[in-house]
């Protein structure tokens, strides 16, 4: 069992946070589906009283809104708590340069969120998606250049493929930029071809896990059934319903409640909700450092917290990875078999070394 203030480190950094974090992107009814400010607040206070200090929020997130109740719910305590808010995403849709990851759009992005946030630094600063056109010389350097001048404390990167990130570490590194220290990506028992490549990866490199959509966008709290999937694709957009997020990012499917029933029974089984249970189990993985919540009440608030006191028995565990695998591809699969092993090593047993932090 943890608590919200038994904090981590922030991948390989001094920076404090919390197990569980609380996202922003449901501060604000622009989208249609949002907490109101009364209830956004409501919310915020809950999560700072029981000792939680990791808030995240985006340039964009309900068009700028979710900044702004942020900013105006952490004024008397801005410096007890580590804000991390993201920028690529257009502020102006038909600005060539309003988005994407250069130097003009981060610069402009961070002096907004400043505004928004009444604030004169940001903790973390997120790329928020690969845009496969800016050089990432000019990304590391431009986020040097902000670090330097105060106005962020902290680098990350989220969506983004694991060779580009290694990459970009190796770089910074290389000439003594700002290191990249936390890694967002989405990861739950609906997503876990991240497995693959990006989570090994963070933890080689140093980059703490923040999951987004630990819940698979409500499925795995199990507010969705079969009937749910004449859902006709959802759209690209965020604005409308929940389900239209969940059928947009494609975790509304027939194998998704699959896996969802199963975490109902394991769930049952421990007294537990299934968002407990799901929550959980992104926290048995060690590069894990703080899963994201993506509360709209104050009640789902209570209930995500309990997350941190389930306890699975192995038999739990089997189920949750045996419904929910993946195969993780060459050369994965290739390197585990007993051939290629036998070909490198003979008989000789090997330890591995301990993950760097």
């Amino acid at each position: 069992m943890t608590s919200l203030d038994s904090y981590r480190l922030l991948g390989r950094s001094g920076l404090r946070v919390s197990p569980l974090s609380l996202g922003t992107m449901t501060f604000g009814p622009d989208w249609g589906w949002g907490a109101d400010k009364d209830e956004a607040a409501r919310i915020f206070d809950l999560y700072v009283d029981r000792g939680g200090n990791f808030i995240d929020t985006a340039n964009q997130y309900t068009g700028g809104t979710s900044e702004e109740f942020v900013g105006q719910f952490a004024r008397d305590r801005r410096d007890e708590l580590v804000i991390a808010t993201k920028y690529t995403a257009t502020s102006r849709p038909n600005d060539p340069n309003a988005g994407g990851n250069h130097r003009k759009s981060m610069v402009r992005s961070v002096e907004d969120s400043l505004r928004r946030l009444q604030t004169d630094y940001i903790d973390l600063l997120y790329l928020h998606a690969w845009d496969f056109t800016t050089p990432v010389e000019e990304i590391l350097r431009s986020m040097d250049d902000l670090v330097s001048a105060g106005k962020v404390l902290y680098v990350g990167i989220s969506d983004m493929p694991a060779w580009q990130v290694s990459r970009m570490q190796a770089i910074a590194e290389l000439r003594g930029w700002s290191p990249l220290i936390a890694l967002q990506i989405e990861y739950s028992l609906v997503e876990r071809t991240v497995e693959r490549d990006l989570i090994p990866m963070a933890r080689e490199m140093g980059l703490g896990v923040l999951p987004w959509s630990p819940l698979a966008s409500g499925v795995l709290a199990g507010k969705y059934t079969a009937a749910d999937l004449d859902h006709g694709g959802g759209s690209a957009s965020a604005a409308g319903s929940r389900k239209n997020v969940a059928a947009a990012n494609n975790s509304l499917t027939e194998r998704s409640l699959a896996i969802a029933d199963v975490v109902k029974a394991v769930a049952a089984r421990n007294d537990r909700t299934p968002s407990q249970v799901a929550l959980a189990w992104t926290l048995r993985n060690q590069a894990v450092t703080s899963p994201i919540l993506g509360v709209r009440t104050l009640a789902q608030l209570e209930d995500n917290l309990g997350a941190l006191e389930v306890q699975f028995s192995d038999q739990d565990v089997t189920e949750l990875e045996e419904i929910s695998k993946v195969e993780l591809g060459f050369p994965h699969d290739f390197l585990s078999r007993p051939m290629p092993r036998s070909v490198m090593l003979g008989d000789v047993q090997i330890e591995p070394a301990p993950i760097p932090r």
